[in-house]
């Protein structure tokens, strides 16, 4: 029975993390007018499928660490009650998340639930939760990441723009009307666009249509097919990596409960379910994540994406728990900074939901873990 339980929470902890996560490697792609929802969301679902696929060999560290190995004690670690309890807590915390439309940590839930029960279980008695390793192994990563990747991603901006000027590369804002290729424009302050060929005026009523273009070449080949192609790879990257880091994460809980038999079995079940979580359920995170923390055009989306590819791969290079939440959104922020164009209101409902999901995840995980152990108590 509680064997079972822990199956369906992990069920659904994957697809939660799917439908608040899988979006995070193309916000960039469509928050810069380069793809569509739709591409976007295919896009990141085929690299998702894959980077969960090759999880297993390239990020087996990751899964010893959220085996709760080290965090609290052994004997609590593997037992059923304590990993329906992290299952458990993960999946609502993030699910929460997710239906408002924040994007969250799976790795501060999951901190969370692992902290909560390693508490009610130690109740009364010094042998608690090994607050070294909290701090060592979980709390310096995650704190750390997002403050990197905000000042990577603003000073490798500041390095491409400055390298785009030396190559004469310009910034064209483009409308596309009916099926004709992309026109250069002039917006001036009263709201027309001047087509730059013809010297004809349009009045528009609204830009967040238009997709700015870069006018150039880079070694022969044209500048914005350059840009779009390795913005494409970044973002297949950013998704390859955050399913590298995740699946591991998510899967050991079903792998420490030998339940499914080979690990085969269980890193199938939470593959399917991330790609199926993002795929039906990802609207509002991506919102969020590509509208509203602040404007991008396709060369500030690739270097937020670059940034946070190159961060989250070497996180699971070297089994660190990194978020990517907080790296991606980390990211996005440094370009709002040099921007100028950040949203601080949703910048700041984000930060109140990072703050909250590790405290979250700790109450939801102690109360189930208590609700079961006094459950198996009665029944025996």
């Amino acid at each position: 029975m509680l064997i079972a339980l822990v199956i369906v929470c992990v069920f659904f902890l994957a697809y939660s993390n799917g439908a608040n996560d899988n979006f995070k490697g193309v916000a960039t792609l469509y928050g810069s007018n380069t793809a569509s929802y739709r591409t976007a969301l295919i896009w990141t679902s085929a690299a998702t499928l894959l980077g969960s696929i090759v999880s297993i060999t390239f990020a087996t560290s990751l899964a010893h660490t959220f085996s709760g190995a080290g965090l609290v004690p052994d004997e609590l670690a593997g037992t059923i009650p304590f990993l329906l309890a992290v299952g458990a807590a993960g999946a609502v915390t993030i699910l929460l998340a997710t239906i408002l439309g924040m994007p969250t940590s799976t790795t501060h839930a999951l901190v969370g639930a692992m902290v909560g029960a390693g508490i009610v279980n130690g109740f009364g008695s010094a042998n608690i939760v090994n607050t070294t390793t909290l701090a060592t192994k979980f709390a310096q990563p995650l704190l750390i990441s997002p403050v990197v990747a905000v000042g990577g991603a603003a000073t490798l901006y500041l390095i491409f723009t400055s390298l785009r000027k030396r190559w004469g590369i310009e910034r064209d804002t483009c409308l596309c009307i009916g099926e004709c290729a992309p026109q250069p424009v002039t917006i001036s302050l009263d709201g027309t666009a001047i087509l730059s060929q013809t010297g004809t005026t349009i009045h528009i009523s609204r830009d967040d249509a238009c997709r700015e273009m870069y006018s150039g070449r880079v070694a022969g080949v044209n500048a914005q097919m350059c840009v779009d192609s390795v913005h494409y790879a970044s973002s297949a990257a950013v998704s390859f990596a955050r399913a590298v880091n995740d699946t591991p994460k998510i899967a050991i809980i079903l792998l420490a409960t030998g339940a499914l038999g080979a690990p085969v079995w269980s890193l199938g079940l939470v593959t399917l379910a991330m790609v199926a979580g993002g795929l039906i359920n990802s609207r509002k995170v991506a919102e969020t994540m590509s509208k509203h923390i602040t404007s991008l055009n396709p060369g500030q989306g690739l270097t937020a994406n670059l940034t946070t590819a190159a961060l989250v791969l070497v996180a699971s290079q070297f089994g660190l728990p990194v978020s990517t939440t907080h790296v991606s959104c980390g990211s996005i922020f440094g370009i709002g900074l040099v921007n100028g164009k950040r949203d601080w209101k949703t910048i700041g409902q984000i930060g109140l939901t990072w703050l909250t999901t590790l405290p979250l995840g700790m109450a939801i995980g102690a109360g189930v873990f208590y609700l079961v152990q006094h459950w198996a108590s009665a029944a025996s």
